[in-house]
């Protein structure tokens, strides 16, 4: 999940807004490369987004269902749902490629990348605008509340049922390092969700307001108009999100934080040895 947060920062901020800015006059603004680009950033915001589901589903598992826990969470099948999703969001988002027409030919090379006006006409392109967004975000939206909501209801009804057999057993209720886990598993959930969905609700209403209101996604720079600032304000609180998420991890989770220690040790430890 981090790894997928980290490619989001590299393939649509740095590749696609930051090339796109400074080097425009780069191949990467020719139009099969520009829709590839296209392409390539709704792939990694989709693995991105239901890696995150993913790990939700998985925690809601190990938490609230035991048997299934020992059963499913394992690395084996954690590889094998990380392919299946990444492999689907690859052939759901391929159709993008054919979206796109040249903004410009110059000297029979064409420039850059805009949607076909076909896009916003034919039903079919409709349908298939309202697939993208009902996979992403909306059906996550969808799960990741439902997934928490079952793993905080099960963390609150066992932290009830623990607080009164150590009362019982103890006269009073002390200090307890279990409980102290489970409140800082509802912390990084509720954190997880409450930024997902805070940072993509923009994204959402961005979206009914082109498809209701009949606009077009914007493609150029128009900055005093106000479509144009929803729908790149939409896109910063997107792409932030998968900037917030790893400070998250590393926050909440021991584990995360070792593993970030170690990859920052090995190449300086790799260093030491060269010079040795």
């Amino acid at each position: 999940m981090a790894v997928t947060h980290l490619l989001v920062i590299i393939t649509v901020v740095i590749l696609n807004r930051i090339v796109g800015i400074y080097f425009q006059a780069s191949f990467l603004s020719i139009t099969p490369v520009c829709s590839l680009r296209v392409v390539l950033n709704f792939v990694m915001v989709d693995c991105s987004v239901w890696t995150t589901v993913a790990f939700t589903f998985d925690r809601c598992m190990a938490i609230c269902f035991h048997k299934l826990k020992i059963k499913y969470c394992t690395e084996k099948t954690a590889a094998g749902v990380i392919g299946t999703v990444c492999t689907l969001i690859c052939l759901k988002n391929i159709f993008l490629y054919f979206v796109y027409q040249p903004l410009y030919i110059i000297d029979n090379m064409p420039w850059f990348c805009r949607i076909k006006s076909v896009f916003y006409t034919s039903p079919a392109w409709a349908a298939y605008d309202w697939i993208l967004r009902i996979s992403t975000p909306c059906l996550p939206f969808i799960l990741i509340l439902l997934f928490n909501a079952l793993t905080v209801r099960h963390i609150l009804l066992a932290s009830k049922v623990h607080r009164r057999l150590r009362a019982h057993s103890n006269g009073e209720t002390q200090s307890d390092p279990e409980m102290e886990k489970r409140r800082n598993s509802i912390v990084l959930l509720f954190c997880l969700s409450g930024n997902f969905i805070l940072l993509y609700l923009l994204l959402l209403i961005n979206f009914l307001y082109v498809r209701i209101a009949k606009f077009s996604y914007f493609s150029g720079s128009n900055f005093n108009e106000a479509n144009f600032i929803l729908q790149e304000g939409a896109h910063m609180l997107q792409f932030l999100s998968s900037c917030v998420n790893p400070f998250i991890y590393g926050g909440t989770q021991r584990k995360f934080r070792e593993e970030l220690k170690n990859g920052v040790k090995y190449p300086l430890s790799l260093i030491v040895k060269l010079f040795k």
